[in-house]
């Protein structure tokens, strides 16, 4: 029984020292093994590995793509002298685990994250002091981004990172440049809108004086075709009165006396003085008037 006691003693003092000594690193992470303080082993490939117990011990590091991205935009100024505000973020990692942590020591990836701050900020700052506004937001995007990242990742490697990729995900005016393109929109809309008014107003006028001309025209061509009809149709019906009456002159004249005494006696209280043996009173002289 003694002797079963110390066998289990033993074995369990043998798993402690193994599960001390035997560590595993994951795909995602990168492992630094320490003896006395001091790196004495980088492990990157996953898998089981084995350390001393007590001696030595291991720190793990991420191994994936990690984002930095900034609360609120940062500020930078233009070969104009303009400030634009930017909004952008960082993709890094750690590809050299044991100089990230000699840089770091024990800040960690805030630390890293503070350095790999300045540095990107700095490139925005050279990029954009050479550029005008018209070339950040839209000219030279593309190569802005490119350049910080090729730049960044230069300064980023002294500390064992790699800068996967820098992105610009808004750049805008800051508040008083808005304020003026604002006022320059707006003074150009405006100026636009009197332009098409003005040029409304004009052809308004033309169309309403050449509306005018035409309608003179009309009244114009009209009256005189009606003239014209007039002249035409007094014309035959006095050439048709001539050839009536031409057949019978002494019927012309009695029917002529006969208007002129209807017009004349229209009203009761017209008065005229005539000699009654004038000739306007010729056939109301009886059936022997028409002599003489």
């Amino acid at each position: 029984m003694k002797n079963i006691g110390i066998i289990l003693v033993g074995l369990i003092v043998a798993l402690v020292l193994l599960s001390m000594s035997a560590f595993i690193v994951d795909q995602r992470e990168y492992a630094l093994v320490f003896r006395l303080g001091e790196i004495v082993s980088v492990k990157k490939e996953p898998g089981l590995y084995f350390k001393t117990p007590l001696v030595e011990d291991v720190k793990y590091f991420e191994k994936r793509i990690v984002t930095l991205d900034w609360e609120a935009p940062a500020k930078f100024n233009t070969s104009e002298n303009k400030y634009m505000m930017v909004d952008s973020f960082v993709k890094w990692r750690i590809v050299d685990p044991a100089k990230y942590y000699v840089s770091i020591k024990e800040g960690g990836e805030a630390a890293a994250e503070d350095r790999l701050s300045k540095v990107v900020n700095a490139g925005f700052r050279a990029e954009f002091g050479k550029r005008t506004v018209h070339d950040v937001i839209a000219g030279e995007r593309d190569a802005i981004m490119d350049n910080l990242r090729k730049r960044a990742d230069v300064e980023a490697r002294q500390i064992g990172i790699q800068v996967v990729d820098v992105r610009l995900k808004r750049v805008d005016y800051s508040e008083e440049i808005s304020k003026s393109v604002y006022d320059r929109m707006i003074s150009e809309r405006e100026r636009i809108a009197k332009q098409l008014r003005s040029e409304g107003s004009a052809a308004s006028e033309k169309i309403r004086a050449d509306a005018d001309k035409q309608r003179e025209v009309i009244i114009a061509e009209a009256f005189r075709d009606a003239q014209k009809v007039k002249g035409d149709g007094d014309a035959n019906a006095a050439e048709t009165y001539s050839a009536a009456y031409g057949k019978n002159p002494e019927f012309y004249a009695f029917y002529r006396s006969q208007e002129a005494y209807k017009n004349s006696f229209k009203s009761k209280s017209d008065v005229m003085v005539l000699d009654p043996n004038s000739d306007f009173f010729k056939y109301m002289r009886g059936s022997g008037g028409g002599k003489k």
